[in-house]
This record gives C-alpha cells, structure tokens and sequence, in this order.
C-alpha cells in the first residue's frame, strides 16, 4: 500500500511553566522540530512565553490546567473545591480523587476554565487555535462536559483525545505509569460523544504517552509514527479505516515536553516546579526533537509538520468502516 501523506502537529506543552521550559520550547520550534505549542496561562513565566510566541509567530494554543499550581480566579483561590487548604489545585491524582469523592464543585471548573480562557487572549491577543488538559483533566468524568461547553461558546473547535495506538504493548513502561495511562485512555474514550456532540474536533490519531520523557529517542518516536500509520485507527469506534486513497492525508498529534530542567523554587505555577522539570528528561526531549535523523525521517516519509492553526480551516468527512458499514467521520483533510 502506498505511503500515505500525514500532517503532524508536534505540541510542545507547558508553555510559561518556566523561563528555562520557555528557551527549551522555543529553541525546539526556531529549529522546526515541533510546530505547535500550549500555553500554561498561570505558570509563573506565561507572560514572557506569549510575548515570545507573539514575536516568533508561534502557533499557540491553552493548556487548561486545574491541578497544578493556583487558579487564575482570584474568588477561587481559597475555599473553593478546586483547591487544598493552602490554595493550590488537588494535584494530578489529587483531583482524580476529589472529582472521585464527589466533591468538585463544576460550577467551579466551568469559572476557572473561563478565567483561564480569557487570561490567554488578554496575554496574546487571540482566542486559543486549540485546548486541551494538563495532566489529561480535560476527559475526566464531569469535567469534560464543562470543557465541551466552554469550547463551544468561545469557538475553540480542537482538541486532544489522548488515546494512542500500541499503548498495551509498551512492555519498558512502568506498571504505575500504565495504570495512570489506562485510566486516561478509558475516561478519553468516553469523552468522544460528549465532544462530538460539541462539534470538537481532534486529529485521527495521537501520540506521545509512550515517548514521554526518559522513554523518548528517535528510534522510539520512528516506531509510533509507524504503527500508527499501519493500523490506523479510528479513536471514535476503535475500529480501522479503510485504506487510505493515495492522496489521503492522516493527521496525528505527537505530544512533547522539551525544555532545559528547570532550577529548584523557580517556576512552576505557583508552587515551585515539579520533579520532571527538574529532571533531565526535559532536556533529553529536546535533545532528541532537534536531532538531524529525526527531521530527515519527516522529510524521507513525506511527514509535514504543521500546527492546529494550519489546519482548523480544513474540514473533510472520512468514510469509516464500523461494524461491516459505512459512516461517516468528521477528521482534518483537505
């Protein structure tokens, strides 16, 4: 079967989070190794990233967060249910197990979403090309619905279904880890008719959970890039598609987290930054972004990289093959 054409927006996330994540990113899109970013709109260097992204013409797009760090809403800092007892989110599994517990207030959720919405164009001047969650917050139980809605009103029509093809065979990845991508994979897939029904788009495929970090090298990303293409996947039933004419173009997004480590109480989102930032596992995905036999790849597989921005004009319906029939599949296609 012939190689089909993909278009792959490779997302750097958590923009802002610090200046020495703000250089990494930076440098990674100047050298065209990613082609997209999202923007941590209460990291403590959001400020001076959409000023950059503004002067580089960088396509930018919301990390919506509601786990790290404190609330862009003043009224929500202390005692709502979005925050602990010293005004801070829950944190990562924190808010999985407040949300759990019944105890988030969505009202809430829908007010900070908003907030953070109306920070990123008061920062860059524009609505956000796309958003999604830090931390995948975007797909869980309830809080999806608020994301849908507030997508719909403010006409943000993309987002991340982080469901990747070949998860359950990456035998290198922790237990904990996968138990965590699991859960995200699970609470993804039932997202899709709530963002559907929203009118929200995403590409056809994602990756990036299985080369995240010190799990990134180009060998790695060859590989997903690669199964991806053979089985496309078809994230809204699980099903395949149907082979792809020759001029077809499958979209993917690649998520990524390039950037220097960041120093000890410095950046972060108000807390001071996390483990990972501090870790080399930033730098090695730069390190690896950058590298001349990744970027030759994209070249010798007919890969373009491109942003949300590129795309959220081009609108196709893709026939599907779903239990022996056909229907039809809103997806990026020229």
């Amino acid at each position: 079967m012939p190689q089909p054409r993909v278009r792959l927006i490779v997302t750097g996330d958590d923009f802002g989070y610090c200046l020495r994540r703000n250089q990494g990113i930076m440098e990674c899109f100047n050298a065209k190794a990613i082609s997209n970013v999202s923007l941590l709109v209460n990291g403590t260097a959001a400020k001076e990233a959409a000023i950059s992204a503004t002067r580089n013409k960088v396509p930018l797009g919301l990390h919506a967060n509601l786990s790290e760090g404190r609330p862009v809403c003043d009224q929500l800092r202390m005692g709502s249910s979005l925050v602990n007892k010293d005004g801070f989110f829950h944190g990562k599994m924190g808010i999985r197990e407040v949300l759990k517990s019944g105890h988030i207030n969505l009202s809430e959720v829908d007010q900070e979403l908003r907030g953070q919405v109306d920070l990123f164009c008061e920062l860059t001047g524009h609505l956000p090309h796309h958003m999604d969650g830090h931390q995948h917050v975007h797909v869980l139980p309830g809080i999806r619905n608020i994301f849908a809605q507030v997508l719909s009103d403010y006409g943000i029509k993309y987002t991340r279904v982080p469901i990747e093809p070949g998860l359950h065979d990456c035998e290198w990845i922790g237990q904990q880890l996968m138990d965590f991508y699991l859960q995200v994979e699970k609470d993804a897939f039932n997202s899709i008719d709530v963002f559907r029904q929203h009118g929200i788009r995403w590409t056809d495929i994602y990756i990036g959970l299985t080369t995240m970090g010190k799990n990134m090298s180009v060998s790695n990303i060859q590989q997903v890039i690669e199964n991806a293409i053979a089985t496309r996947t078809d994230i809204s039933c699980g099903k395949r598609f149907r082979p792809l004419q020759d001029d077809a173009i499958l979209t993917m997004e690649l998520m990524v987290h390039p950037g220097y480590p960041s120093f000890p109480e410095e950046g972060g989102c108000g807390e001071g930054p996390d483990e990972f930032s501090m870790s080399a596992d930033r730098f090695l995905e730069l390190q690896t972004l950058k590298e001349s036999k990744l970027l030759k790849y994209y070249e010798d597989k007919n890969i373009q990289l491109c942003s949300f921005k590129d795309i959220k004009e081009i609108g196709a319906e893709k026939i599907i093959q779903r239990d022996g029939n056909e229907h039809k599949f809103e997806a990026f296609r020229d």
